[in-house]
């Protein structure tokens, strides 16, 4: 399991991104804290495998605990920013932290599935190497999560949101659970076509599958479900 702690003054913004991990397969929430006093100390009690950290923080900015972990209080712990920060200088800081990436709040639980799922890939990677070549490297620091791809036009962000938290919590936890367009559109209040626009999409990008259901007369029926790899 990759130990995560999260992050953020808000509690209930901390609860919510705690739920978001916890449900994440391959990944447990280790602590949950308000301050950056307190992210300071559970880095060292807890010496979880990622951070979540928010920027606005009470006590002590998220910066200066990013380089404070930086120099050496940390051990070995990863970063991802989550904040509502926007600005150009902070994001710049963020990077120059060597922050993995960084979500801007609101999100939906795709965006940060997609980094988790990002982040375990990598580290698999990475442990399965004794040395790298080139290759391996660019892979590593040239790899991004395949949810990062603009939508085709015609597409919205809220609703490919909404149509892969369906797909992903009717077909994720299954092995034989698929969504037809049919279905989708039932559970979503979409029209069937656009359901199925967004699915074939997600097929597309590859983060879902689609096989064929032969049935009686007619044409096979698309069945869909989301890919975990």
């Amino acid at each position: 399991m990759i130990r995560v702690l999260v992050v953020d003054d808000d509690f209930m913004v901390a609860k919510v991104h705690s739920a978001y991990v916890a449900k994440t397969p391959g990944f447990e929430v280790v602590g949950t804290v308000h301050t950056g006093t307190d992210a300071l100390r559970a880095v060292r009690e807890l010496r979880p495998d990622l951070v979540l950290l928010d920027i606005y923080l009470p006590d002590v900015d998220g910066l200066t605990v990013l380089r404070r972990l930086r120099g050496g209080e940390s051990g070995d712990v990863d970063v991802i920013v989550i904040t509502a920060a926007r600005d150009v200088d902070t994001i710049r800081a963020a990077m120059r932290g060597g922050v993995l990436h960084y979500l801007i709040k609101p999100f939906e639980y795709g965006a940060l599935y997609d980094q988790l799922q990002h982040f375990a890939a990598l580290h698999e990677r990475l442990d399965r190497l004794s040395s790298a070549g080139q290759a391996d490297v660019d892979q590593v620091f040239g790899g991004r999560p395949r949810g990062t791809a603009a939508l085709p036009k015609g597409l919205t962000e809220q609703t490919a949101d909404l149509v892969a938290r369906v797909l992903r919590e009717r077909t994720a936890g299954a092995d034989s659970a698929d969504l037809s367009a049919s279905e989708c559109a039932a559970a979503t209040e979409l029209s069937r076509v656009s359901a199925r626009r967004y699915l074939e999409h997600f097929v597309a990008t590859g983060k879902a599958d689609v096989r064929l259901r032969y049935g009686g007369a007619g044409r096979p029926e698309r069945r869909y479900r989301w890919h975990a790899g």
